[in-house]
């Protein structure tokens, strides 16, 4: 699909982030590893997709909207189902035996 490129979640949580970085940079005003790790937290970037994605301030995972949609025969998509906003991330998913146990800690508001 030449005419009409498309991208994924990875390629998007890549480009949000690679910006975000950025801005923990030039807000460190370094690019020591701890210095941005520390003014990573709590970055905000519009992602492409139209919405503004959030670093979370604890565990550095991203918070973004879920989207669920169809593959139509042109191999794009038709969202058929997505959340009003941005959806904090669980750092341990309760479905993979190897994280049992371990906490999952609600990021602070």
């Amino acid at each position: 699909h030449k005419d009409k490129p498309l991208t994924n979640d990875p390629m998007e949580a890549t480009y949000i982030g690679i910006h975000m970085w950025k801005q923990a940079v030039e807000k460190a005003k370094s690019t020591d590893t701890d210095k941005v790790i520390a003014a990573m937290a709590g970055q905000t970037f519009k992602a492409p997709g139209g919405f503004t994605s959030t670093m979370d301030k604890e565990n550095h995972h991203l918070h973004k909207p879920v989207f669920i949609g169809e593959v139509k025969a042109d191999g794009q998509f038709n969202v058929v189902w997505k959340t009003k906003g941005p959806v904090v991330a669980d750092p341990w998913s309760d479905y993979i035996p190897e994280n049992k146990g371990k906490a999952n800690v609600p990021a602070k508001k």
